[in-house]
């Protein structure tokens, strides 16, 4: 009897040792602890994917329609400007923001055109770039006088063989669009005008101005003289980054240093401002614009605006009329512009 008792009490201390819940050790916490940061670190990841996949959601339909919001060339504009490009006198145009160089709006932008004297914004960089002293004095050659009178170009008013200060040529090509400016560049950087081109469609493909091709630096018709607006906001845009490009550029008037032929000097003005009674838009200004006409060109211009505090290039071209009608092409800048201030006013 006493041995099975002993039996009995042995197989229950088995029992319970085998059955009994064991007490909470370091190891079993540890390996709770670890459970519970996975499971919140499996939450926090699902949360953080819900949040992003919600804001997905949310944001794309905006940032669509703000991409289709105009043609752009050159990528989506950050822009919520809206403006109209399609009911100008001009039938080619294109909007640029001069700080990004993203397009804002366009109408046959990569149409081909004839620049006219647009052609003179790549002499005009040009001349700068090749001279080292705009100080300098030459003196224009006789030569190509005459071709240029027979063709009706645009004159500044200098004279063969009057010594001229080569600054006073530069704003003789943006501002007056002097045809002898050009040609007296073309012959003191290349000695010839057909060497100047070189260097001008040169410079062209450097710009990634795919759809242009110069045949001379005056921009009288020539069927192969082609260029698109957009190529041209691309060099008006590069240009502007030049100090005395921009200076030219925007200038209103001119004053010459005294020569023999003009003893007391002279001075042009701009064939833009000039044909505008102001230059205020709405909230800003235009500061600069280069025109250009043939009669297979229409009239065309490439301006430069600051509008509540940003500077906007639009150039414009094929638009009806000479220089006896309406400044059609300057009326465009102005209803553009004048778009732009009334837009950014409106978002407010």
């Amino acid at each position: 009897m006493k041995q099975r008792s002993y039996r009995k009490r042995q197989v229950y201390a088995m029992n319970n040792r085998r059955y009994k819940k064991p007490l909470p050790g370091r190891k079993y916490k540890r390996r709770r602890r670890k459970r519970i940061r996975l499971f919140l670190s499996a939450t926090a990841v699902t949360l953080i994917l819900l949040c992003v996949f919600l804001s997905a959601k949310i944001l794309s339909p905006l940032m669509l329609e703000k991409g289709n919001a105009a043609e752009s060339p050159y990528g989506s504009s950050a822009s919520p400007l809206t403006v109209d490009l399609k009911n100008l006198y001009s039938p080619s145009a294109v909007l640029v923001d001069l700080d990004t160089g993203k397009t804002i709006a366009g109408n046959n932008s990569d149409d081909t055109i004839y620049p006219a004297s647009l052609t003179k914004i790549m002499t005009a960089i040009l001349a700068v770039e090749k001279t080292e002293n705009l100080d300098e004095i030459i003196t224009l050659p006789y030569d190509f006088f005459q071709n240029l009178y027979a063709e009706e170009a645009s004159m500044a008013g200098f004279e063969p063989g009057e010594a001229v200060c080569l600054r006073d040529l530069l704003y003789g090509i943006l501002l007056p669009s002097g045809a002898e400016c050009c040609l007296a560049f073309a012959d003191k950087i290349a000695g010839s005008e057909e060497d100047f081109v070189k260097l001008m469609n040169k410079k062209a493909e450097a710009l990634g101005m795919e759809h242009t091709q110069f045949c001379n630096s005056t921009g009288l018709h020539d069927d192969e003289h082609y260029s698109t607006v957009e190529d041209l906001a691309l060099l008006l845009k590069y240009a502007l980054g030049n100090d005395d490009f921009r200076e030219a550029f925007t200038a209103s008037r001119h004053s010459t240093r005294p020569s023999a032929q003009h003893p007391g000097g002279f001075t042009f003005y701009s064939t833009m401002f000039e044909n505008m009674s102001s230059a205020k838009v709405t909230g800003g200004e235009i500061l600069g614009g280069k025109t250009g006409y043939t009669k297979e060109a229409g009239l065309c211009l490439a301006s430069l605006a600051d509008v509540n505090g940003k500077e906007y290039i639009l150039v414009t071209a094929k638009a009806d009329g000479n220089h006896d009608t309406e400044q059609f092409h300057i009326l465009d800048a102005v209803n553009v512009y004048n778009q732009i201030g009334a837009s950014a006013q409106n978002s407010q």
